[in-house]
């Protein structure tokens, strides 16, 4: 992809249709830990406040994003990442269309993101964890100034799986 080709996003509050849309997709190996069921259960995780649908003009589902408790991973709360009463930090999650990601339109998507939260939030550090394996990811958001700090493990499935928090200063919002 051009660097000038990059696509317009838009970015909305979740609707039903999107979240049941998202809820069915699917990643392939090694990514499939971010794959969702289609259950109710996930449906209405993705219309609680705070839930985002994130769109361009070629494809209305293509990412989302969440911010506070909702984005947070629950073996960071254990391991001390999360700390009562923050209120100098954003905890920001997000998830792209699984045909659409390592395609080149990361940096763009997470440019609007958080564009988006500097327009629209009290400006604070941004945090996001990610799984360590997820190299493509962790090398995104260090390009967009998130600096990695603490490693920690939680159980997904039967599985304890390492995950790292990352933090962008407010500074650099």
């Amino acid at each position: 992809m051009n660097t000038y080709d990059k696509p317009l996003f838009s970015i909305n509050e979740m609707t039903r249709e999107a979240a049941e849309s998202i809820s069915n997709w699917t990643y392939e190996y090694p990514y499939e830990l971010y794959s969702m069921d289609g259950s109710e259960e996930i449906i209405s995780a993705l219309l609680k406040e705070g839930y985002y649908l994130v769109t361009f003009t070629e494809v209305p589902y293509f990412g989302y994003f969440c911010l506070g408790e909702e984005a947070r991973v629950p073996g960071g709360y254990e391991a001390g990442i999360y700390l009562p009463n923050e209120t100098h930090v954003i905890d920001l999650g997000l998830g792209i269309h699984p045909e659409w990601t390592g395609k080149g339109y990361g940096p763009a998507f997470m440019a609007s993101i958080l564009q988006w939260i500097r327009s629209n939030r009290e400006v604070s550090d941004v945090r996001l964890v990610v799984a360590a394996f997820n190299e493509r990811a962790i090398r995104l958001y260090k390009k967009a100034g998130f600096v990695r700090h603490d490693l920690f493990y939680t159980r997904v499935g039967a599985a304890d799986i390492p995950f790292i928090s990352m933090v962008r200063p407010a500074s650099k919002i």
